[in-house]
């Protein structure tokens, strides 16, 4: 590996491992500067709602590095986590209600997790070589195919996966959120 390569892998590594702390700093930046209304509420909740489903649906399917998740929402794209991560965040600057908020959170969450998508697929194809390779030749990176993918192993959704890859806190943050801009929109909390 050349000197450039080993740069661009160590950035992506550096990305991948601020991904969290930059989503709730970008969180709580997002919360401070929110200005919710009850139209934009209406508006946004559905949208983020849709967007903790994905995730939901996804985790079910996800035997991480043990095996090759191709039935399921991953017979659609290739990374339902990050398109259901996607949607919910769209969802909640919908709610928060300022479009240049949401324009930042979309570039943030774009400049994140496009890196981090990429150094998962380079893993990913290491791990599972031909079957990986046939699987990413016909499902999209992120926004996903309008018929499912057919040429995979078929599994079903299993709720102990949901349960082992904590996804339940994704939904809980999502009712906090929720939660708090339905108190700003109500004139409860202000600043």
């Amino acid at each position: 590996m050349n000197q450039r390569q080993q740069a661009k892998k160590t950035a992506r590594t550096l990305v991948q491992r601020l991904r969290v702390p930059a989503g709730f700093g970008a969180g709580i930046g997002f919360l401070a500067f929110a200005r919710p209304t009850w139209v934009a509420l209406c508006a946004g909740v559905p949208i983020a709602l849709l967007g903790a489903a994905i995730r939901a649906w996804a985790s079910g399917y996800l035997r991480k590095n043990a095996e090759l998740a191709t039935s399921g929402p991953y017979a659609f794209t290739r990374n339902p986590l990050y398109l259901g991560s996607l949607v919910m965040a769209l969802g909640c600057a919908v709610c928060g209600g300022i479009l240049w908020l949401g324009a930042l959170l979309l570039a943030l969450f774009l400049l994140i997790y496009i890196p981090v998508i990429r150094t998962e697929a380079v893993h990913m194809q290491k791990l599972f070589g031909a079957q990986y390779e046939g699987w990413a030749a016909e499902v999209p990176l992120l926004w996903p195919r309008v018929t499912p993918f057919q040429g995979g192993l078929t599994q079903g959704f299993d709720s102990g996966q949901y349960l082992r890859h904590r996804e339940y806190r994704a939904a809980a943050g999502l009712v906090l959120v929720i939660g708090f801009l339905s108190l700003r929109a109500a004139g409860i909390l202000e600043w």
